[in-house]
């Protein structure tokens, strides 16, 4: 009897597109969402990589010419009113608000300092929604996956024991297929959770930093610029 059922788990497929070919319809649904999951994430993670890259050496660039000792409106008559890198879109909302802030006569309408922080702090909080898109999508792979791989094992499982029950035969080899076909759609919720945690955080981080560097670079400039309201 062992050496019948040894034969008939030998002859068994046990690779993975064998696993899923033999899954039910509703599995079969439960891993290609796992796997659209899982790719929308990998392309989610390659495509912030290289956002954020260029927004760092976006900055890096911006910030030496900022420095350089150029006078201001130098530095903006350069880069022009709608400036593609995200410093620059910073440091462009300033200065047009504090043109505007000028009367014809050269005076300055009260609360400049106010509306320059205010246009400042809307382009920081429009290049905060351009960073994050997609993280969202990350994080809600992370959370959702291994219950939806759970949900097809289950039905898996299900499926299983009810052919067991149809054939009244508890031999290995009719329950392992059935119990592996199962155990597929949580690895592959697994796969797909796993790497969308791990480089949520990372993600995450990166566009806090990057933020954060943004936000410094304001309150400098609004700080140069209070001077000179002062004086």
């Amino acid at each position: 009897m062992e050496t019948e059922t040894l034969a008939m788990a030998q002859e068994i497929d046990f690779s993975l597109i064998a696993l899923f070919a033999r899954a039910t319809l509703t599995v079969k649904v439960v891993m290609l969402m796992l796997m659209v999951m899982s790719f929308w994430s990998w392309a989610t993670i390659v495509q912030r990589h290289i956002i954020y890259r260029a927004a760092r050496r976006e900055a890096e660039v911006f910030d030496r010419a900022f420095w350089s000792g150029e006078p201001l409106d130098e530095l903006f008559e350069k880069i022009g009113p709608t400036p593609e890198g995200a410093s620059e879109k910073i440091f462009a909302a300033g200065m047009m608000e504090w043109r505007r802030s000028h009367r014809q006569d050269g005076a300055l309408i009260a609360g400049a300092q106010a509306r320059i922080d205010r246009a400042m702090n809307v382009a920081i909080a429009r290049e905060s929604e351009r960073l994050n898109t997609g993280l969202s999508f990350l994080a809600t792979t992370g959370a959702t996956a291994p219950f939806i791989g759970l949900f097809g094992t289950v039905w898996g499982i299900k499926h299983a024991f009810e052919q067991i029950a149809i054939s009244q035969n508890t031999n290995l080899a009719v329950v392992a297929p059935g119990i592996a076909e199962a155990l597929l759609a949580t690895g592959i919720g697994l796969v797909a959770a796993i790497p969308a945690v791990v480089f949520y955080n990372k993600l995450n981080s990166d566009s806090e930093r990057i933020l954060g560097g943004y936000e410094s670079f304001a309150d400098e400039f609004a700080t140069i610029l209070s001077r000179q309201l002062d004086a």
